[in-house]
């Protein structure tokens, strides 16, 4: 037998062999030994009254605070000059004697900028001042004659009236009598002829006066002046070529060297503009800002791109160039009023809300906001001051739904403001 209990035991599984150990221990100590060894070999029964804690999902939330909020615009274009002013030759044919600028000098209006060459006019001048002496001399001539011509037809008129009279009385004949009267004509019209050929030398002379006139303007044009004050932008002008006022403008000025920025501006932020509003504009690829301020924006918007232009003038004009890529950042509106994160705002056709949080329960508030400035959005009600709301409007939270809140932290805050 004692063979077949060990094949026995040899037979049960490791599960089964400490309750057999249990089992012979009881049935070789005394009762209350076997009671003891029931209640330490039976485990404790579990605590049926006592529920896990539930755990909530942790949520970042944010405060609604009044904050300064300013609402820019931002475009983008280039930079180009307010005016430029074409300098062309006033007097044509004439080659360039010498040039008195080049490109990047400043000029006066009136200034010198180039001279031509004026030998032809000078020589065309004393022509004609030769023609006024002849002129003169002429006139002196014909003054002569009219004086002598007005003398003879005095007399001639004196001694027609005599014979006429005497005609009268018999003692001349009507033959001499018509022959007198008819030299008395002819003086006459020696005079009036005479005074014709004055009248005429006297014309010729204010037309010779005239074409002096003349000569001088295009003599003093041959100094090629700047017509206003400003920067020198461009130069074809080279000493030797005939300057033309059909071609290229010798020169082209940046008046009073004033630039602006063009830029283009969607029809829905171009409504937002006015003449006069602030603008910071930074030069692209480059760390240098600028100060600007909208001269004009245009009254239409391009059909196809539904773009407007404005045209922003530049305070410190010597810090940019003509032709540089800008971005302005246009100042809108600013002003201090209870704000939140763009992120914690969901925007739909109807309506905007916000998830508020109050005693760790996410409710569902309608809000109506203004302005923004890219990381704020003012909220004009729904909210008061201090109101905690999730900072992430995409979270997959509903109302009524139960959460953790937990603050942002420090650093993230700090970007946030920056």
């Amino acid at each position: 037998m004692a063979g077949g209990r060990t094949f026995a035991y040899g037979m049960r599984t490791a599960a089964q062999v400490p309750a057999l150990l249990t089992a012979c221990l009881l049935a070789a100590t005394p009762a209350l030994t076997r009671d003891a060894l029931a209640q330490e070999a039976t485990p404790p029964a579990a605590d049926t009254q006592a529920a896990p804690e539930t755990a909530y999902p942790s949520i970042v939330v944010t405060k609604a605070e009044m904050r300064t909020v300013t609402d820019r615009v931002i475009a983008t274009g280039t930079i180009q000059a307010v005016e430029e002013t074409f300098v062309q030759p006033l007097v044509e044919g004439l080659s360039i004697r010498s040039l008195a600028v080049d490109i990047g000098d400043t000029v006066e209006a009136d200034g010198i900028m180039a001279t031509l060459n004026d030998d032809a006019l000078l020589l065309t001048r004393s022509q004609n001042e030769a023609n006024l002496a002849r002129a003169h001399a002429s006139l002196a001539q014909y003054q002569a004659q009219l004086v002598e011509a007005q003398a003879n037809a005095q007399e001639a008129v004196r001694v027609s009236a005599r014979n006429a009279k005497l005609k009268e009385a018999g003692s001349v004949s009507t033959a001499l009598a018509d022959q007198t009267e008819a030299a008395a004509a002819a003086a006459l019209a020696r005079v009036n002829s005479a005074e014709q050929l004055i009248a005429v030398a006297q014309s010729d002379i204010k037309v010779v006066e005239a074409q002096i006139s003349d000569v001088d303007l295009r003599l003093a044009r041959t100094v090629v002046k700047a017509p206003v004050a400003g920067t020198v932008s461009a130069r074809t002008a080279k000493v030797g070529a005939i300057a033309a006022g059909a071609g290229q403008p010798l020169f082209t000025i940046i008046r009073d060297g004033a630039v602006e920025m063009r830029a283009d501006v969607s029809e829905s932020d171009l409504l937002k503009l006015a003449v006069g509003q602030k603008a910071t504009l930074k030069l692209a690829d480059s760390s240098v800002t600028l100060d600007g301020t909208i001269r004009l924006i245009s009254p239409t918007v391009d059909a196809d791109t539904r773009l407007g232009t404005v045209f922003i003038s530049i305070t410190e004009p010597e810090r940019a160039r003509v032709g540089m890529y800008a971005n302005a950042d246009i100042t809108v509106a600013e002003k201090q009023a209870l704000a939140l994160p763009l992120t914690a705002v969901t925007s739909g056709k109807t309506e905007t809300v916000v998830r508020k949080v109050r005693d760790g329960v996410v409710e569902m508030a309608r809000v109506e906001t203004g302005i923004q400035d890219g990381r704020y959005i003012e909220i004009r009600t729904g909210l008061e001051d201090g109101d905690e709301v999730v900072a992430k409007a995409g979270a997959y939270v509903r109302d009524g739904d139960r959460i953790t809140p937990v603050k942002a932290t420090a650093p993230a805050d700090k970007t946030a403001a920056n």
